[in-house]
């Protein structure tokens, strides 16, 4: 039996055209889908295979440290989210 633990990530959900992209900055980490939902789900499966990777090549403690993640109790804690606003910016463009 696979040894398993539950935390929360935070994940933005976001449309391009007809795609729903969902991604969560604690991870860097992105998937899609065609609604909402399977965004969610595909994202998911895209966590647990980042995750089995990881563990497959023994570097899950660097991988999250560099990603921020922190230790508590023995288990790890993504970063905290403070706030997500939108923020104006002016981008150059090209003439």
């Amino acid at each position: 039996m696979k040894q398993t633990f539950s935390c929360g990530l935070a994940v933005t959900i976001f449309r391009e055209g007809k795609t729903f992209i969902a991604y969560s900055p604690a991870l860097d980490l992105s998937s899609c889908g065609s609604s909402e939902q399977e965004a969610k789900r595909m994202f998911t499966e895209a966590v647990e295979v980042f995750f089995e990777e990881l563990i497959a090549i023994k570097t899950v403690d660097a991988t999250l440290k560099d990603l921020g993640w922190t230790k508590k109790k023995g288990q790890f804690q993504p970063p905290e989210i403070v706030k997500q606003a939108v923020v104006n910016v002016m981008v150059p463009c090209a003439a």
